[in-house]
């Protein structure tokens, strides 16, 4: 039997500067399900974006979505890609099974995103932790080092040194539009017995908060801070009114990942790439 994709559409031009089309999966010309495909709008063409796969109940088990996947990745190669990544939930039900048919076909894992239910008291900060709202210079500041290490994390993962430090403006203008100003935007700073050890980035925006940014600083790590900046970060949203905390963590942070797990935080969905050879 033989699997291909079959438009559904011309190919379109997108108001944000992606490409992207929709196709049938196939059998033998029988419809099976479908498969979205665009370009990255952080990355322009260089990079695809599988936005979506559906193979069809009857249909599945069967490998037709390893095989839609693959000829995705045939499609994207012939728009001049040369890299593809895609996106999918946390590890149970079906999406666990999309994750662990995109890891056997060779998707590296970029980031995920977790999120934590939060109640109604808000925790305590232990003693001799302070935190205060950034100053301008400390904000100045504070934006300058948090822009190069976003750009770094980057380039650490592949994407050209140019690419990455325009993410990193286009990211920060789109996200800061009136810098420490902006609107929903909480920006602190962690002091532990008198002395800064850290700083936090708490986004209120929509019914949920966002933790973007986390950062215990250099000489003041291994000694709980994180976990301290993190329960700031939630005594932020509770106050607020938030009853979820979210955030974004890059695959091999590993510390990282076991604070916020044991914190309570899940996997809500995985970000994964493959270059396209």
């Amino acid at each position: 039997m033989t699997t291909t994709l079959r438009p559904t559409e011309p190919l379109q031009h997108n108001a944000d500067g992606t490409r992207s089309r929709r196709y049938q999966v196939c059998v033998n010309s029988r419809p099976v399900g479908s498969i979205h495909l665009g370009t990255s709008a952080a990355f322009g063409d260089r990079i695809a974006r599988i936005l979506d796969v559906r193979i069809d109940e009857p249909d599945r088990r069967r490998g037709r979505g390893t095989v839609a996947v693959l000829a995705a990745e045939e499609v994207a190669r012939s728009w001049g890609c040369r890299q593809i990544e895609t996106t999918v939930g946390g590890e149970a039900g079906e999406a666990g099974a999309a994750l662990r048919l995109f890891e056997a076909l060779g998707y590296v894992h970029r980031n995920r995103g977790m999120e934590k239910p939060l109640g109604e008291v808000p925790p305590e900060l232990p003693a001799g932790s302070l935190e205060h709202p950034m100053g301008a210079a400390e904000f100045e500041a504070w934006l300058a080092h948090e822009s190069e290490d976003y750009a770094r994390v980057w380039i650490e993962r592949g994407v050209p040194e140019a690419e990455a430090y325009a993410r990193s403006r286009h990211d920060h203008e789109t996200l800061l539009p009136h810098g420490l100003a902006t609107e929903d935007m909480l920006f602190s700073v962690l002091e532990h017995e008198g002395v800064r050890v850290g700083t936090l980035w708490v986004s209120l925006q929509g019914g949920k908060a966002f933790v973007f940014d986390v950062e215990a600083d250099g000489a003041h790590r291994g000694r709980g801070h994180g976990r301290t900046l993190m329960l700031l970060a939630e005594r932020q949203a509770i106050a607020a009114g938030r009853r979820t905390l979210g955030l974004n963590v890059f695959a091999g942070n590993t510390p990282a990942e076991r604070l916020y797990e044991s914190l309570g935080y899940e996997t809500t969905r995985y970000s994964l790439y493959k270059d396209l050879l």
